[in-house]
């Protein structure tokens, strides 16, 4: 006869159980609580400070009310699309290369160490590199080099993110096309490449994230600006620049405004995240309808 397990057994498994459902819950709640007290208190302080006027006009001079952060918000995106167009495209072509062709080359191992190193980097070393690199030799600051210093900070979350995305990719799936005669490049480029796009924008979507939010790169290379963003050559805003400027200014008005801009900077990267999850489940960036 099978055995059964006696109540006295039985209860301490359901007590188990509970427990460790009461647990992961509790642990969930640490994590989101933090999260949700920032946000309301973001919400709080900012919203007093959001009208038109912060989306459409310039910073006001000191002892001036009113103002807004417009040439920020504005110097942010170009900022953020430029890194995006620099770092995006090496980090997937690095990751195509130490997963598809690099195995365990010296070459790949390197490329490998070099970018968990990187991951690992204050943001403040990227911004004196940068600032050593490309602002002394120019003799200016300039958005270009606000754009090369968050591109490299992109560019090892996105390579590591799509190796691990295209190891996870079946053999079978890559053996069919090579089968079929295709080349090994195009059966990366439109097989591969399709199939682990979902987490690979994913990844891009992190990387993006972890720069938007970055003020000490920004220091060094792009120093900030009172006007309308004119030329990626010349100093440039930018909302997280702008933010540390008025937040440890001694004026309530700069206090205010800075809280303001630190909830856009939130609901901004909470959107553009969200919106990327949002097609990516619905497969639009896999080929689905």
């Amino acid at each position: 006869m099978p055995h059964r397990p006696s109540r006295a057994n039985v209860g301490r498994r359901q007590a188990a159980n509970h427990l460790f459902s009461v647990l992961a819950i509790l642990s969930t709640v640490l994590v989101i609580a933090p999260l949700f007290a920032i946000l309301v208190y973001l919400l709080f302080q900012g919203v007093r400070s959001l009208n038109v006027a912060f989306f459409t006009h310039l910073p006001r001079p000191v002892g001036e009310p009113g103002g807004g952060m417009a040439n920020s918000i504005v110097g942010s995106g170009i900022i953020l699309a430029l890194a995006s167009l620099l770092g995006i495209p090496v980090g997937i072509g690095a990751g195509i290369y130490l997963q598809e062709f690099g195995g365990g080359k010296t070459l790949a191992n390197a490329i490998r160490f070099t970018a968990d190193v990187l991951n690992g980097v204050p943001s403040i070393v990227m911004g004196i590199a940068a600032y050593s690199l490309i602002v002394v030799p120019q003799r200016h600051f300039s958005a270009f080099a606000a754009g090369v210093a968050l591109a490299i900070m992109m560019v090892p979350t996105v390579t590591r993110t799509t190796e691990e995305m295209l190891a996870t990719v079946p053999n079978a799936v890559r053996e069919a096309a090579l089968g079929l005669g295709i080349p090994k490049w195009r059966t990366v480029m439109t097989v591969s490449l399709k199939t682990a796009s979902p987490g690979i924008i994913t990844g891009c979507m992190l990387a993006f994230a972890r720069v938007a939010g970055e003020t000490a790169p920004l220091l060094f290379t792009a120093f900030g600006n009172q006007f309308w963003p004119t030329s990626l050559n010349e100093p440039i805003a930018a909302l997280p620049l702008q933010i540390f400027v008025y937040a440890v200014s001694p004026y309530d008005e700069w206090h205010r405004l800075a809280w303001a801009g630190a909830l856009v900077l939130i609901v901004l990267i909470m959107v553009s995240v969200t919106l990327v999850r949002v097609v990516t489940g619905r497969g639009m960036l896999n080929g689905g309808h």
